[in-house]
């Protein structure tokens, strides 16, 4: 309780505003290689044909791919479904297939054109309308069994659709991550908001155990939620190219490649029913949550759970039931942004509020009062 009053310094203030702070990319080792990424240009197609030419990339390149993965094809975070590399199938733009590193970034760039994939494009579901009959990633649901009876009961019924869209977190900072193996010890430094998430998957993907596995986090230059799920996909790329090559390997994106295939926050669509008495105090709601995973798993889990935990907003109501889901669309997988899913459900709950006062010949602020 001591500090309570005081202005205490921020332990990393001084080195952010004076400059000396190390970021992610600001550093190098002896030996260093820098990776590349190869990516599908397709939001759903079979792998055909996969392979790399070494006599036309650079001298001193490594290549790496899906056979050459020394464990599981999964980064683990609830589960590992989500693919290190494109195997046999690609399911959105942007998705990693192939990963080089050469003695320079731009012998890296030139290294990728070395390789050669063949598709097969496949049907692509794009949008929650067609993604609404397939098996969705997640569902969950809690409330009242007596909502419809008490909308029945209710002078009045409002109901209300809600929609928000795709939003990149823009960090200043684009990932970065370096890997290298020392004395059978996998070191990892980069920008990340959770290293546990990024050591347990490297535990995963490598069959190591805790102690074979050193992560450190840099001076991070932004986050939101970005640098939870996705950092350990990429410190993943790092560690097979740095186990490749014997040497570090630097992965550093560029602000397109980041923003082609990090994870965004989560499209939403919130449908709510109220029930409403004559003076418009909230008697019933039926909130009914859709969110747009994207192509895997991630954290949906977790982002629908607070979405839902927070979709009632701050108001009083005795009979309320909330269901949701996240539906699974052939686009850049969706995980964690600041709010975790709240922002959405909270928009929709605050704008029906309005239409409820509206409805009702109201004030917003009447209403709420």
């Amino acid at each position: 309780m001591s500090v309570i009053g005081s202005s205490p310094s921020r332990p990393d203030g001084a080195a952010k505003a004076g400059g000396s702070a190390i970021y992610g990319d600001d550093f190098a080792l002896p030996g260093m290689l820098y990776g590349a990424t190869l990516r599908s240009p397709h939001p759903h197609a079979r792998i055909v044909h996969r392979a790399f030419d070494p006599e036309g990339a650079p001298e001193g390149t490594v290549y790496v791919d899906a056979d050459s993965l020394p464990g599981p094809n999964g980064v683990l975070l609830l589960d590992d479904s989500w693919p290190i590399l494109a195997a046999s199938e690609v399911r959105h733009v942007g998705e990693a297939v192939a990963l080089v590193a050469a003695p320079s970034r731009r012998r890296a760039r030139r290294a990728l054109e070395a390789v050669e994939v063949e598709y097969e494009p496949l049907p692509a579901v794009l949008d929650l309308d067609r993604a609404a009959s397939e098996e969705p990633i997640c569902e969950l649901a809690f409330g009242s069994d007596s909502v419809e009876e008490a909308l029945e009961r209710s002078a009045h019924r409002v109901v209300g659709t809600y929609r928000t869209g795709y939003q990149e977190h823009i960090y200043i900072e684009c990932q970065a991550m370096t890997a290298w193996f020392d004395d059978g010890r996998l070191e990892v430094i980069g920008s990340m908001q959770c290293p546990y998430y990024v050591h347990k998957s490297l535990m995963h993907a490598f069959g190591l155990s805790e102690e074979g596995v050193r992560v450190r986090s840099s001076a991070v230059g932004g986050g939101f939620g970005g640098k939870e799920d996705y950092p350990s996909l990429i410190a993943v790329h790092a560690a097979l190219l740095a186990q490749v090559s014997g040497r570090p390997v630097r992965l550093a994106y560029d602000r397109h490649e980041d923003i082609v295939g990090t994870t965004k926050r989560h499209p939403c669509e919130t449908k709510i029913t109220a029930g409403v008495d004559a003076e418009g105090r909230l008697e019933a709601l039926d909130i009914d949550v859709t969110m747009d995973g994207g192509a895997y798993t991630t954290l949906s889990p977790v982002v629908l759970s607070r979405a839902l935990l927070h979709a009632s907003g701050g108001y009083r109501c005795p009979e309320t039931r909330i269901r949701g889901r996240v539906l699974r669309t052939h686009t850049a997988p969706n995980g964690a942004f600041r709010g975790f899913g709240a922002p959405q459900t909270q928009f929709a709950v605050e704008r029906q509020i309005d239409r409820i006062a509206a409805d009702r010949g109201l004030a917003p602020g009447e209403l709420r009062g």
